[in-house]
């Protein structure tokens, strides 16, 4: 079997709801809807946990937070658990990574032979949240609503600048690729940090969206007092009491949002125009690592099961894939199993540890039984949450709140709580069956607490004192690059050339 040519290209923050067939008609995403034309399109995708890190280390990995012990945005990803990097890696590819994959921990590799970016984000364990002081902010790191109040129009930014980083260095890359100098096959994963918030967008993307008609949420802010248990966690964590956020204030926020989104397509074309022009062939997966919720409710950013914040958008194109359209719940932990799948690759040593499936079955017309499994425990939360969905239900647990029990299908924006349903009893005793094989929360809890309680001791020992960083480094030789006299120029211009002889 040839082993496909991968390339990998992930955002963050991306509301999945917005892909219910592609990107939505009214978004301004030409290249994405192009790729989107092409390949299976999975409209009911799902995070592992609807926060960046954990988020990732599950995507890379095909396991849970529970098992890769990454809970939160600061938690070390083990040196040990395979990704789909070292997977294929070992099988022959060679691997690369340009730009976010917010590794915690001296490890900055994880299975990627080269990264040419650093991260947009630390590496350390300084946003450790605290089980042990519910309702603490710590102010430096968590989220507030500063991105909805300040949402507009800039040139640059912190994130654009990483971005626009990001995109560089990954078409330089396939045009090296392209030269040939490495026969091996090759997994390049593009990793942007749009449109993650704050909602600040060019004013050329901003443009676009003048007379857009979705820049108010569907569901308006729900009272505070009439909020469920974790949202309300959310608004406390999210200092919502120091902000009044206005009407002006929402469309300005989701304005950028759909910005950014044109901005990550322009991206994405300036990506697939390089790989089209140097003749490259390549399986493409297109992914985020968990939503936005965008005002729905009240609510922003991400940390809730909600649609908006775990529901996110996948795409994969490439032989062994039939495009079309796949509405059965997937998760972004399929990820791994899918590109060891496609690339002919055996995960039969770690296949009973690892909770993703491969989803070339179900991109081909095979309908999915096994339930898609969440998990999230980090800022916001007191205690481990978890959440099963399993067609056309989702059901959430937690051991602070109430269960909840939301039919997607006739309730598509989960209102309403039908876990003391008496019609639905049948269906709550399944899935909390299901959790209850799944899931010993009181271990978890204690698991989550132990790791919470390590690092901050690591983290304030390690600021006492001279400190060595674990922030990736990238390394660039000057002395082997372009032209230097231990070259010879006629080699140099030959091999540096694509195609060569034209």
């Amino acid at each position: 079997m040839t082993k496909p040519n991968i390339l990998i290209i992930m955002v963050d923050q991306l509301n999945g709801t917005l892909f219910p067939d592609g990107p939505a008609d009214w978004l301004h995403a030409p290249n994405m809807k192009k790729l989107a034309a092409k390949s299976a399109r999975f409209s009911h995708c799902y995070t592992a946990s609807p926060l960046c890190a954990p988020g990732r280390a599950s995507f890379m990995s095909g396991q849970l937070p529970s098992v890769t012990g990454v809970y939160d945005n600061a938690a070390e990803f083990p040196s040990d658990l395979p990704t789909y990097a070292h997977h294929l890696r070992r099988a022959g590819y060679q691997t690369c990574l340009s730009g976010k994959m917010h590794f915690v921990g001296p490890d900055q590799m994880h299975g990627f032979e080269e990264r040419l970016t650093t991260d947009i984000y630390p590496a350390d364990f300084g946003w450790t949240p605290d089980y042990r002081k519910p309702g603490e902010r710590i102010d430096w790191w968590y989220h507030n609503m500063g991105s909805v109040t300040g949402a507009g129009v800039a040139e640059i930014s912190n994130q654009m600048e990483y971005d626009d980083e990001v995109a560089y260095n990954a078409t330089r890359k396939l045009y090296d690729l392209a030269r040939g100098h490495d026969d091996r096959p090759w997994c390049l994963t593009v990793s942007f940090t749009h449109p993650h918030d704050p909602y600040v967008a060019r004013k050329e993307f901003w443009d676009l969206y003048e007379d857009c008609e979705h820049l108010e949420p569907e569901i308006g802010a729900i009272p505070y007092d009439e909020q469920d248990n974790h949202s309300k966690r959310i608004f406390d964590a999210n200092d919502w009491r120091s902000f009044d956020i206005t009407r002006e204030d929402i469309r300005r926020s989701r304005r950028a949002y759909f910005a950014n989104i044109s901005y990550l397509d322009q991206k994405v074309g300036e990506i697939l125009d390089v790989l089209d022009r140097t003749r490259q062939e390549a399986t493409i997966l297109f992914v985020s690592d968990h939503g936005d919720m965008l005002g729905e409710r009240g609510l922003w950013f991400k940390m809730t099961f909600y649609e908006g914040s775990s529901r996110v958008p996948m795409m994969i194109s490439g032989q062994g894939i039939t495009p079309g359209l796949v509405t059965d719940p997937v998760s972004n932990i399929d990820v791994c199993p899918t590109l060891c799948d496609l690339a002919g690759i055996s995960m039969e040593e770690v296949a009973p540890w690892t909770a993703g499936e491969s989803l070339v079955p179900y991109a081909n017309g095979v309908s999915r039984e096994t339930p898609v499994r969440m998990e999230y425990a980090a800022e916001a939360s007191y205690a481990p949450m978890v959440s099963l969905v399993q067609g056309r239900y989702k059901y959430n647990r937690c051991t602070l709140d109430p269960d909840q029990l939301f039919d997607l299908a006739a309730d598509p924006h989960e209102l309403t709580n039908l876990a003391d349903d008496p019609a639905h009893a049948d269906t709550l005793a399944r899935f909390q069956a299901e959790a209850d094989a799944r899931w010993n929360l009181e271990r978890f809890d204690d698991e989550v607490r132990r790791s919470q309680a390590r690092r901050w001791i690591v983290y304030e020992a390690l600021r006492n004192g001279a400190y060595y960083p674990w922030d990736y480094q990238p390394l660039q030789k000057a002395s082997d690059r372009y032209m230097r006299n231990h070259m010879d120029l006629n080699v140099v211009e030959e091999n540096q050339r694509f195609p060569r002889g034209e």
